[in-house]
C-alpha cells in the first residue's frame, strides 16, 4: 500500500512495521461499522454541499459513489484492505478509486475522530432499538404464560427455603417488572446517545462554514453534540449501554438459574423440550439444560465487556487517544452474547411446561402457611404481630417434631398453646386460602396476578 493512500501518509517517509501494522489494524472489526459510515458520510456530502463548501457536482458523485460502494458490501464484492486500516479509510479509498478527485472532497471539515464517533454512536443507536424489540418480546412472553398460570400454586423462596406459597404466573411477571426497567434503561441511554459528533473534526471544530445541525437532523439526532473536545473523547454512550447490557445479563443469567434448578430432576417444576437441552455423551437418561447455562454464562462476558472498557477509559487525556480503538471489540461481542440470551431465554419461557401437581405439592412443604397462621392470631386476637410470630413458632415446632404439617395439628394441642385459637383457624392453613388472602397491591392472589397478566400484555400489543 502506497503512502499515498494512507490517510496520514504524507508526514511519513516510511511505512510502518508489520508489528505495527498489525497492532494498528482495526478493519477486522470495525468493518461492522459500514452502513453507519456511509451514512454519516452521505449526511456529510449533503451538508457541505448545501453551504457552498464542495460544488453541486461533487456532492452528486460523492453520493452516487457511496451508493455504489453500499451495494458492493451487501452484495460481497468489496474488497476489505488491512493495510488501509479502518472502515472509514477502506471506504474512502474504494469512492476516489471510483470517483476520483470529487471523492478527495469528502473529509473536508471531519476528521476520523468525530468520523468514528458518529459512526460508533450510531451503531449502538441500532443495538438499542433492537435489543428494546427484544426485550419487548420476552416480556410478552412472560406475560403470556403469567396469564396462563395466574392461579398455578408454587412456593415462594427465600434463601432458597420454602418461605409462603406464590402463583407461578407472580414469579413469571417479576421477571416482566425486571425487564421493563432494563427497556428504561435503554431508553434512557439512547436519549443522552442521541447527539451528533460529526463536525468537531480532530478536536477543535474546523473553520469551515459547515452546518452541524443539517448533519445531525439528517442522520437522526436530537442535536449536535456542545463541545468539540468532548465530542471526540466521549465513550460514556457506550459504558452506560454496556452498564445496561450488564444488568440486563444479570437478570437474565437468574431467571436462567432458576430454570437449572425448576427442570432438575429433584425439583422437577418445569420440563423443557428436545429444542432447548441437549444429551449426555455416555448417560443417555440426560436432559441437559445448555441453553440456561449458556445464557446464564454470557452474563460474564456482558460484565467484562462493561469492565474493559471503563478499564481502557480511565486514565485517557483530553482529546482522543488511540486506546480508544479498543472501544468497539468489547460492544461487539456484549451485543452478540445478550442478543443471543434474549433470544434463547424467550425461546425456554414459550416452550416450557409447568408441572402443575408438583408444584402444588411443593408449595404446602416447609410449614409455608406459618405467616397466615400468625396473620390470623393477629386479626382474630388482637396480638402483636411479635407475640403471634412467637406463638407460631411454637406451634411450628410441635408439628416439626410430630413430622406432620400444621392443618395435621389437633385444635386441642393449639389451643395448649394460645386457648383462643379456634378451629376457623383451619381455614387459613391451605396453600389455596393463603394465596387467595394475598390481595394487596403487587400480591400474588389469582385475581391480582391476571389482572397485572392483562395490563402487560395490552402494554405491550
Amino acid at each position: 500500500m502506497s503512502k499515498s493512500k494512507l490517510q496520514w501518509g504524507g508526514r511519513f517517509a516510511g511505512g510502518p512495521d508489520a508489528i505495527m501494522q498489525a497492532i494498528n489494524v482495526s478493519i477486522g472489526f470495525d468493518r461492522k461499522l459500514w452502513q453507519q459510515d456511509i451514512n454519516g458520510s452521505r449526511a456529510h456530502a449533503a451538508m457541505l454541499g448545501k453551504c457552498g463548501i464542495i460544488t453541486p457536482q461533487d456532492e452528486a458523485a460523492i453520493t452516487a459513489g457511496l451508493e455504489a460502494i453500499e451495494q458492493e458490501i451487501e452484495t460481497g464484492h468489496f474488497v476489505f484492505a488491512e493495510a488501509l486500516e479502518d472502515i472509514h479509510t477502506n471506504i474512502e479509498a474504494r469512492l476516489i478509486e471510483r470517483i476520483g478527485e470529487a471523492g478527495r472532497r469528502l473529509h473536508t471539515g471531519r476528521s476520523r475522530n468525530d468520523q468514528v464517533a458518529t459512526d460508533f454512536r450510531l451503531f449502538v443507536r441500532d443495538a438499542i432499538d433492537g435489543m428494546a424489540a427484544q426485550i419487548k418480546d420476552l416480556m410478552r412472553a412472560l406475560a403470556d404464560r403469567a396469564a396462563e398460570h395466574a392461579g398455578t400454586i408454587m412456593p415462594g423462596f427465600t434463601h432458597l427455603q420454602t418461605a409462603q406459597p406464590i402463583t407461578f404466573g407472580h414469579h413469571l411477571l417479576a421477571y416482566v417488572e425486571m425487564l421493563a426497567r432494563d427497556q428504561g434503561r435503554l431508553a434512557d441511554c439512547r436519549v443522552r446517545l442521541n447527539e451528533c459528533p460529526l463536525g468537531a473534526a480532530a478536536l477543535a471544530g474546523t473553520s469551515y462554514p459547515i452546518d452541524r445541525a443539517m448533519t445531525a437532523a439528517t442522520l437522526g439526532f436530537d442535536r449536535p453534540t456542545a463541545n468539540s473536545l468532548d465530542s471526540v473523547s466521549d465513550r460514556d454512550f457506550a459504558l452506560e449501554f454496556l452498564a445496561a447490557l450488564a444488568i440486563l445479563a444479570m437478570h437474565l443469567s437468574r431467571f436462567a438459574e432458576e430454570m437449572i434448578i425448576w427442570t432438575s430432576n429433584i425439583v422437577g417444576f418445569v420440563s423443557l423440550s428436545d429444542a432447548f437441552t441437549t444429551g449426555s455423551s455416555i448417560m443417555p437418561q440426560k436432559r441437559n439444560p445448555d441453553a440456561a447455562e449458556l445464557t446464564r454464562a454470557k452474563t460474564g462476558r456482558i460484565t467484562g465487556a462493561l469492565v474493559a472498557l471503563l478499564t481502557v477509559m480511565k486514565g485517557l487525556p483530553m482529546a482522543y487517544a488511540k486506546d480508544m480503538q479498543e472501544d468497539k471489540e468489547p460492544v461487539f461481542d456484549a451485543i452478540a452474547a445478550a442478543s443471543l440470551s434474549l433470544a434463547a431465554t424467550t425461546g425456554m419461557v414459550r416452550d416450557m411446561r409447568a408441572n402443575t401437581q408438583t408444584m402444588r405439592q411443593a408449595a404446602g412443604l416447609g410449614f409455608a402457611t406459618a405467616t397466615d397462621l400468625a396473620d390470623y392470631l393477629v386479626r382474630a386476637l388482637a396480638l402483636p404481630f411479635r407475640d403471634a410470630h412467637h406463638i407460631t413458632g411454637r406451634i411450628v415446632a410441635l408439628a416439626e417434631a410430630r413430622g406432620i404439617d400444621l392443618a395435621a395439628i389437633p385444635l386441642a394441642d393449639m389451643q395448649a398453646i394460645e386457648p383462643r385459637i379456634k378451629d376457623e383457624i383451619f381455614g387459613c392453613l391451605s396453600v389455596e386460602a393463603s394465596v387467595a388472602s394475598r390481595t394487596s397491591y403487587g400480591g400474588t392472589a389469582p385475581d391480582n396476578v391476571a389482572a397485572q397478566a392483562r395490563k402487560w400484555l395490552e402494554e405491550l400489543t
